[in-house]
């Protein structure tokens, strides 16, 4: 399969999913873990080999949207 541009190669996939599993063990150990709807992005950013700018451009739109929800509250 030919790499497609915005999506992460199959190895680099795996990368980012390991380092994922070390950041959350980490998280979890200061008391600070991922919620199940954060673990669930997270696994669909490596199951669609999202790119990494791609990653960080949602996590950036879902914030923003957040902070304005919770302004209007």
């Amino acid at each position: 399969m030919g790499h497609v541009p915005d999506q992460l190669t199959d190895a680099d996939a795996e990368s980012a999913r390991e380092r994922r599993l070390v950041a959350m063990h980490l998280q979890e150990i200061e008391g600070n873990p991922l919620d199940s709807e954060d673990i669930v992005m997270f696994e669909m950013f490596e199951r669609e080999r999202w790119s990494h700018e791609k990653r960080i451009a949602h996590i950036i739109e879902r914030a923003t949207m957040a902070r304005f929800t919770n302004a209007a509250e």
